[in-house]
């Protein structure tokens, strides 16, 4: 089966337009800074979500979308308002390693700032964490590329899961590189603000869960990958056996300290680990709430 470049199926006007309040580019930064620095740095009070959130069709499962359409219905503020910002963080996050071009072009697709509130507009393109509430974080473009770049491997993604829905940026941009995504979160107004943030950009091949994530969905599986947004001392076996044979797992695992690993099934009772750089994410817990 031959790789295609799977990205969103509408032009992005249909969620830049609404937005009442257009982000500025930021300046990139250096080094990244933990989401409380952020938060606490913001001195603008949350504003109203956008209304670009309400109304739209749902998201559901489907096809491989379709290539792009031509943005000619932006005008040119818009274009320097979202384009902009998109190229230059995608390019950061090239600069810092990752070096797949569909996960870059992913990253560049992807309005991350339709994924947080809008007093943190100013950050949204820059390398940082930002808080989303419940104590969760959407995490730093770097890392979402890293992680799913060490997913992605040389081969193409046909299934994959992703533990932690979170706001619902990752799943979005795991959605222009597979062709079909299931995301599950624990947190029930997370799954309701991933829905609500994920609605009016209609992707055909990205199901949501409410449900508890170290349990995974053997009713779909097996999955050619496995994405952890959440940091456990070790990786739950439901999530190992729900690999198909030659999947790869990426997951942050540790406590105090946490580093990214990556685990690939070689065979019916066999998985190899590799551990990599070191990382930092909220902990992995059971249940639901």
């Amino acid at each position: 089966m031959s790789e295609k470049r799977s990205t969103f199926p509408l032009p992005l006007s249909s969620v830049t337009g609404p937005v009442g309040r257009k982000p500025a580019a930021p300046a990139p930064v250096a080094t990244p800074q933990t989401a409380t620095q952020n938060a606490r740095s913001n001195s603008q009070p949350p504003g109203p979500r956008s209304p670009a959130y309400v109304g739209a069709a749902p998201a559901g499962l489907g096809k491989t979308p379709a290539q792009p359409q031509p943005q000619q219905t932006l005008a040119r503020s818009d274009q320097m308002a979202t384009e902009a910002p998109r190229r230059a963080m995608a390019a950061r996050v090239a600069r810092q390693g990752v070096k797949d071009g569909q996960v870059l072009a992913a990253l560049e697709t992807v309005p991350r700032h339709l994924f947080i509130e809008q007093a943190m507009y100013a950050q949204a393109y820059t390398d940082v964490s930002l808080p989303i509430g419940h104590n969760q974080t959407i995490s730093q473009p770097y890392i979402v590329g890293r992680m799913i770049e060490l997913l992605k491997g040389r081969g193409p993604l046909r299934r994959v899961l992703e533990i932690g829905t979170g706001c619902g940026y990752q799943a979005a941009v795991l959605s222009c590189v597979a062709q079909e995504v299931y995301s599950i979160e624990r947190i029930k107004p997370l799954h309701e603000l991933a829905k609500s943030n994920l609605r009016p950009l209609r992707i055909p091949n990205l199901r949501l869960q409410y449900g508890d994530g170290m349990l995974g969905l053997s009713q779909v599986a097996p999955f050619d990958g496995i994405i952890l947004a959440a940091a456990g001392l070790e990786v739950p076996r439901a999530l190992l056996e729900q690999m198909a044979i030659g999947a790869r797992l990426v997951a942050p695992v540790g406590a105090q300290v946490q580093h990214l690993q990556r685990i690939i099934r070689t065979g019916t009772s066999e998985w190899t680990s590799e551990t990599l750089e070191a990382c930092h994410f909220v902990p992995l817990r059971p249940g639901t709430v």
